[in-house]
């Protein structure tokens, strides 16, 4: 799964439905046990009381995305590689990660999380 995977599952919005019917009931039961993660986030964090589910994923997500890309990709057995295009920093003149996994900003060198998903 791509970093873009991640989010879309972490979102509830993976168009992915399965190859057969066992990573379909995989999925149902990945998608329940994340419902109920996000159930106990929500009730432990008065201020997103009034939140529906897909906001607090989104919320998460926004929180989270630098802590998962670095999960994939800051480990100490990829120490020295660097992500394979340049994207840090944007604009005319990108350049490539900082210290194997994130841009010198400490940004995620990726937007691909951002990308729709097509089929």
């Amino acid at each position: 799964r791509s970093f873009a995977d991640i989010r879309d599952i972490i979102r509830g919005k993976d168009l992915f439905i399965g190859y057969n019917e066992k990573d379909q009931q995989e999925k149902a039961k990945l998608q329940q046990s994340l419902k109920e993660i996000f159930q106990k986030i929500q009730e432990n964090n008065p201020d997103l009381k009034t939140l529906k589910d897909e906001e607090i994923r989104e919320y998460w997500w926004a929180l989270n995305r630098k802590e998962v890309w670095k999960s994939l990709t800051c480990s100490e057995q990829l120490k020295g590689n660097k992500y394979f295009r340049r994207t840090c920093g944007g604009g005319q003149n990108p350049t490539e990660t900082y210290d194997k996994c994130l841009c010198a900003d400490t940004d995620v060198p990726t937007y691909l999380d951002y990308v729709p998903q097509y089929l």
